[in-house]
């Protein structure tokens, strides 16, 4: 944990709170309290996720859990129980983004060496007023590193909730521009220059941006949309997958709980940051849902929910490797 002390002796702790690292073989993961978040994990000696560290303010959203929605709510309006108006969280485009226990502070429960558990407490405010608890477990094994959140309502109404991770997935070679991307989905939400959904439509609607169907080069697409009618294994797992050149690269799989993924080819108008890693977020809902309901949890009270993914490196068989 990363933390000191003042001259008067109280706690100095670093900017992303008190960091956190599971191991399992050679493979590690630093989890770090504030919005437990992924700051990192490590595999076969490269990174696959983009990190951050502990000591900076972690950079956006990136790794963070989202909770009690994942994405967007436009105007930050919506009905459930009466008329609820959320704060602007992102003002410029005039949206409430991505819940409220991004930036908190959360609490460990239990640190193994192969796990760890954190949870919050989403209390009764403006444009939510409703209590949640919500916990999240991050476990490293052999397949994968895999984290699970689970909501229960507290309160004495029904709640919406929903929830979604937000890691970039990175390969070790290259440029995402090179990185072949394979996605299986069949439909994307469509989006005005607000972000804002405005229906849905097949992939082949705009084939080069949106249809990686069969893997393919990112290329120049610039993309940060929400996909729905995933193909799944027959473990009723979609997976996500990006690669380089050498067949390296990092995978996402989600089950039915999930039954939407947004990517984001992370374009930022800072050149030292932009395209440096491909957002892949499995969402329980789509954007907006507090306001369509399109497959919002409901949650009774006392009632639970939990949605879980993986993310784990990808290694081509070493017959596949370019000499």
């Amino acid at each position: 944990m990363h933390s000191s002390t003042t001259a008067n002796g109280d706690p100095v702790h670093s900017p992303s709170g008190h960091e956190l690292t599971i191991t399992h073989g050679d493979a590690e993961a630093r989890i770090v309290t504030v919005g437990a978040s992924l700051a990192s994990y490590r595999a076969y000696g490269r990174d696959i996720v983009l990190p951050f560290s502990v000591d900076e303010i972690r950079p956006a959203f990136r790794g963070a859990t989202l909770a009690p929605w994942p994405n967007r709510i436009p105007d930050g309006s919506y009905l459930f129980s009466g008329e609820q108006q959320l704060p602007l969280t992102e003002p410029g485009r005039g949206h409430a983004l991505h819940g409220l226990v991004s930036w908190l502070d959360w609490t460990v429960l239990v640190h193994s060496q192969s796990s760890v558990s954190l949870s919050t407490e989403i209390v009764p405010q403006p444009g939510y007023p409703w209590r949640v608890a919500v916990t999240t477990e991050y476990r490293l094994t052999g397949d994968g590193l895999t984290q699970t959140v689970t909501a229960r309502n507290l309160s004495t109404e029904q709640a919406p909730f929903g929830t979604a991770p937000h890691p970039y997935l990175v390969a070790p070679h290259g440029e995402l521009d090179t990185w072949t991307l394979e996605l299986p989905a069949e439909t994307v939400l469509l989006t005005d220059d607000r972000l804002s959904p405005r229906g849905t439509a097949p992939v082949e609607h705009d084939a080069a941006r949106f249809d990686f169907r069969e893997s393919r080069p990112i290329g120049m697409a610039q993309i940060d949309h929400a996909f729905t009618r995933l193909g799944r294994d027959a473990g009723g797992y979609a997976r996500v997958r990006v690669t380089d050149r050498t067949g390296h690269g990092a995978e996402l799989r989600f089950d039915e709980r999930c039954p939407w993924v947004q990517i984001h080819t992370a374009d930022q108008p800072n050149r030292q940051l932009n395209r440096l890693g491909l957002a892949v977020e499995p969402m329980t809902c789509p954007p907006a849902a507090f306001q369509s309901g399109e497959d919002l949890l409901v949650l009774a009270p006392g009632a639970e929910a939990s949605a879980a993914w993986t993310i784990a490196p990808i290694e081509p068989p070493l017959a596949q490797l370019e000499p």
